[in-house]
């Protein structure tokens, strides 16, 4: 199974991005957009992970001590790793200290399960769009400039999720396997 912890958004947040997306797509297909439905905040991607140890990773995240509420803010776009050599579209994400702190805390208590710590720091972001070249259109650059400091709106995320990525023909299919509140079980 091909895992992943994220946070959802709310259907207004996802259709003001599905806009966006409708407006920039058109201006460089070479690029991979995300579909509105799979729009989501990675806060841990644990990849393949045998069915059997489901069990074990839902229990390591019911006792993951997350900080929620945590009220996220989505604003300006840009590039990973850079605007010189664009890899992925994002935009960006506002938020306290405490989502880093509750990504790493699951990360932390995904380790008593066998999967690695996360090498690199986290950084808040959505991803709109990934380029296996580099390479980005004048056009779609050009819109990404004007939106570069555009807000796109707020959540206030009060759960995690487990969620299955199930990849097809037709692009990665989502499935929300289990949910967890901010404060963590006994």
């Amino acid at each position: 199974m091909r895992l992943f912890v994220a946070l959802q958004l709310s259907e207004d947040l996802r259709e003001a991005i599905a806009a966006l997306i409708q407006e920039l797509k058109p201006l460089d297909e070479s690029w991979k957009w995300t579909r509105p439905d799979n729009l989501h905040v990675t806060l841990k991607f644990l990849g393949e992970v045998p069915k059997d140890q489901l069990k074990n990773v839902e229990e390591a995240l019911r006792k993951a001590p997350a900080d929620l509420p945590i009220a996220l803010t989505f604003r300006r776009l840009g590039f990973f790793p850079n605007e010189r050599r664009p890899r992925v579209l994002w935009i960006g994400i506002d938020a306290p200290q405490s989502l880093p702190a509750t990504a790493a805390c699951i990360d932390a208590a995904l380790v008593s399960v066998n999967v690695p710590r996360e090498e690199k720091s986290f950084t808040p972001h959505l991803t709109l769009a990934r380029s296996k070249t580099g390479n980005i259109s004048p056009k779609l650059r050009e819109a990404i400039a004007k939106y570069s400091t555009r807000e796109f709106g707020e959540v206030k995320a009060s759960a995690f999720h487990l969620i299955e990525s199930k990849l097809k023909s037709t692009g990665a299919e989502y499935t929300t396997l289990r949910s967890f509140p901010g404060v963590a079980e006994d």
